[in-house]
């Protein structure tokens, strides 16, 4: 199955001209009841072939259990995209960032290869503050056009202070984590498991959530 025609590429190659150090995309599969992760696979192939600095490894989540482990990574399919000497930003996709979820995919492989924007001195100076673990957890599904911006301001939190973690979850695929979360609209925002938001929140938004814990 063929992701991206020759059209999206060429727009592709135009995107990712400004990538300044390799990112390598690291996915995690698994041989067992994973309807997603051969397309997850295949897509991977193609956008890791539109970039010489986008580096593409695939492991099993058991067999490499280790490495999922270090990385954080408890489902598949799952993507970690580290940047120079392999450093772990706390970046996660969980299921396939296709549909309208490529535009947080983009976003997060330019802002790992150091090509992304600076925040506003006043996000900034709050970000930096952040002193202990978030968990951030953003449902989406690929048809929502509103969800790509609250999965790229999480992993934005994530790439800025190693203490947050953010991760992207396709509600769908993993439906019973949706429920745990009660999930019925997305993009739904859960952050360290109690603050909650729904939609696609201005960053300030993700910023006092974080301050009230």
């Amino acid at each position: 199955m063929t992701f991206l025609n020759e059209e999206i590429k060429k727009q592709l190659e135009e995107v990712f001209e400004p990538m300044k150090k390799e990112v390598i995309v690291a996915l995690f599969a698994t041989k067992e009841m994973c309807e997603t992760c051969e397309d997850t696979k295949s897509f991977m192939a193609e956008m890791s072939g539109i970039n010489e600095k986008i580096k593409l490894e695939v492991y099993d989540l058991k067999d490499d259990a280790e490495l999922a482990e270090t990385l954080q990574v408890k489902r598949a399919p799952a993507i970690v995209l580290l940047g120079e000497g392999r450093k772990d930003y706390g970046i996660q996709f969980n299921g396939l960032p296709g549909g309208h979820e490529i535009n947080s995919f983009i976003s997060g492989l330019l802002e790992v290869s150091g090509s992304g924007e600076k925040l506003p001195e006043v996000f900034a100076e709050r970000v930096a503050k952040i002193d202990k673990p978030i968990d951030i957890k953003v449902f989406v599904t690929l048809g929502c056009p509103h969800c790509p911006g609250a999965v790229s301001k999480a992993h934005k939190l994530a790439l800025e202070n190693l203490n947050v973690r953010a991760e992207m979850i396709e509600a769908q695929t993993f439906s019973e984590l949706s429920d745990q979360y009660n999930v019925s609209g997305v993009p739904k925002i859960v952050i360290n498991g109690t603050e909650e938001l729904v939609g696609d929140q201005p960053l300030e938004m993700f910023l006092d959530a974080i301050e009230r814990l």
